[in-house]
């Protein structure tokens, strides 16, 4: 007879390790975490900047990365695969929580969707004219433009310092604004402090966007499935000479906020099947013929019973 061993009688070794795995990804969840290394990291980086060791940090930053496969390789900064590549998830995880909002949360009406982007035109217009003002002279009045982006990232740091104390409301509105923001940004410097929006990239862009739509059409419900598209729209940005973490947010807010459809209920599925496993001998047997189907069925319906944006925010969030 198979003897498993009971929760009671496991090995030392393996109790400590689930422990440890657990109170990590309840630290890793905690919001405020999150803020408080960015804070620290951010003082750390000024500290370091202004010191002595200052061009050690700015060789850090211009250190390259490679990655390739035979003569094909792709070599870019430690800054660019941070601030590009990094960044773009970052934004995938925001798109998706805007996502939701939107279709049942706090920007689920027009009046409330219009309120930040509203909001998010004054603060760009607003600090630009300020700007324009203190800056009469041609060569420094060029710089309009610094003052019209929201740093998206400290502002999820305060706010997630803040912690339950700031009304989901608010934390959603404050989230759209940034992010809203932050796109304007990257459109003024693309349309006026670069050579102009290259149409090839759009075409590529537009091409991932239409792969995306396909997959979720025959309804591939596996994130890994859409890493390919998702890489697609994200080159397609880099192409257009905008900001490639603009991929992350369109991507986000294409998430679906529904399952895919199954023939029934996932948890009537997972009933079903742990009801016919129960039933039969082919797990005692260790019949893999016979177990791959109901299992195939189980994994599906397991990653069904949430949507695919909840799904996949929660596994990103950390």
């Amino acid at each position: 007879m198979d003897q498993r061993p009971t929760p009671g009688n496991l090995p030392r070794a393996q109790l400590l390790a689930e422990r440890a795995f657990a109170t990590l990804q309840r630290f890793l969840h905690v919001e405020a975490v999150g803020g408080v290394i960015l804070l620290l990291a951010a003082a750390m980086a000024l500290i370091w900047a202004n010191s002595s060791f200052a061009n050690s940090y700015h060789a850090l930053w211009h250190l390259p990365v490679s990655v390739g496969v035979g003569e094909i390789v792709f070599s870019k900064s430690l800054h660019f695969w941070i601030n590009d590549a990094l960044m773009t998830l970052f934004f995938l995880v925001i798109g998706m929580e805007i996502r939701r909002e939107i279709h049942e949360g706090a920007l689920s009406t027009h009046d409330q969707a219009m309120l930040p982007v509203i909001a998010a035109a004054g603060g760009v217009v607003v600090p630009a004219l300020i700007y324009l003002g203190l800056n009469a002279d041609p060569v420094p009045a060029r710089g309009w433009a610094v003052p019209t982006a929201t740093d998206i990232a400290f502002a999820l740091g305060v706010l997630a310092l803040l912690g339950r104390s700031v009304p989901i409301n608010v934390r959603i509105f404050l989230l759209a604004l940034a992010i809203i923001d932050d796109i304007i940004a990257v459109l003024i410097i693309a349309f006026f402090y670069s050579g102009g929006l290259q149409s090839a990239g759009f075409i590529v862009a537009s091409f991932g966007i239409c792969m995306v739509l396909g997959f979720q059409r025959i309804g591939l419900g596996s994130a890994l499935a859409y890493v390919l598209p998702g890489a697609v729209v994200w080159i397609g940005f880099l192409m257009t000479g905008a900001h490639p973490t603009l991929a992350g947010v369109v991507l986000g807010l294409m998430t679906p906020v529904r399952s895919i459809p199954l023939g029934e209920h996932p948890l009537e599925v997972v009933s079903r099947v742990l009801s016919e496993l129960r039933s039969s001998n082919a797990v005692a047997t260790k019949d893999t013929h016979r177990l791959d189907i109901p299992l195939r069925q189980l994994r599906v319906a397991q990653r069904e019973i949430l949507p695919p944006v909840v799904r996949v925010q929660t596994t990103l969030h950390p």
